[in-house]
């Protein structure tokens, strides 16, 4: 009997974990991310953010979210070196 109890609040878990949507907070997560291409002509009116999530002294991702001359945002991924490198 405790077994089943405690696979049914397991199962409930689950289920409530699976339904909870988390909250867009991030820019980069409402529009479609472009990959930046060398050469690739950007119409850049106004940066709204810029943030790169690599920690490690390694090239990584990073996101540039901008407005374009029309008012259109996007979202550019491109590569840089990370922020983990020090000089010594």
């Amino acid at each position: 009997m405790k077994a089943l109890v405690l696979l049914a609040l397991a199962g409930y878990a689950c289920v409530s974990l699976a339904a909870e949507s988390p909250a867009i907070s991030d820019d980069r997560e409402q529009s479609a991310v472009e990959q930046y291409a060398y050469g690739m002509e950007l119409d850049v009116a106004r940066v709204i953010s810029i943030s790169s999530d690599n920690h490690e002294c390694a090239v990584g991702p990073a996101w540039m979210t901008f407005e374009d001359h029309q008012g259109q945002r996007h979202t550019v991924e491109y590569r840089q070196m990370g922020d983990g490198c020090s000089n010594g």
